[in-house]
């Protein structure tokens, strides 16, 4: 992962891409490019906690948590989908006992799962995954992704927006460390 990670950074310096000057202000490109971080987090490592309060910071909270919840809700639908179109695959990989165990958990807990794991790093795409791959129906999904994401949606644009108010880029990063602790301590 450290290679992989390394590769990107230096791949960015390589071709000098630089969005930061894209975040300074609140534009339509701004919010596509944001919400198409938080998408792009189902396959990459983007920090999406950091594009929510970004969002929160540039656009205000009201329109930032929009933005968010936007882009995190496409996010799980693309993973059910990767899931959905995985199945044949997984059904070679995983025999038939654990597929069925994962299908009567998902069954079992089914929308639950999906919010509780929707603020949770990783594990929100991989519930989302997982949920493609089982008998989840599509709307099931949508509900569960829409409602664990609007919470985090909101907390972080307020964060963003209330520490953009102060002009303090440490409380900024402060205050996501300790909603993104909060969501780590309500999900254990």
């Amino acid at each position: 992962m450290i290679l992989v990670f390394g590769g990107l950074f230096a791949l960015a310096e390589a071709f000098g891409l630089q969005l930061q000057p894209a975040f300074e202000h609140a534009t339509p490109t701004t919010a596509v490019i944001g919400v198409g971080l938080l998408i792009v987090d189902v396959l990459l490592p983007v920090p999406s906690s950091l594009i929510m309060t970004g969002h929160g910071a540039v656009f205000g909270w009201p329109l930032g948590a929009a933005l968010s919840l936007l882009g995190t809700v496409i996010a799980a639908i693309v993973a059910f989908w990767i899931g959905r179109r995985g199945g044949p695959l997984l059904a070679r990989l995983v025999g038939p006992e654990e597929r069925e165990r994962a299908d009567s958990m998902l069954a079992r807990w089914g929308v639950i799962a999906i919010i509780l794991t929707r603020p949770l790093p990783m594990l929100a795409e991989t519930a989302a995954l997982l949920a493609g791959a089982s008998t989840m129906r599509w709307r099931t999904l949508l509900v569960g992704a829409t409602v664990g994401n609007l919470a985090p949606a909101l907390l972080y644009a307020i964060t963003g927006a209330t520490a953009a108010s102060l002009g303090n880029s440490f409380l900024i990063f402060g205050l996501v460390v300790g909603v993104t602790g909060v969501f780590w301590w309500i999900a254990r």
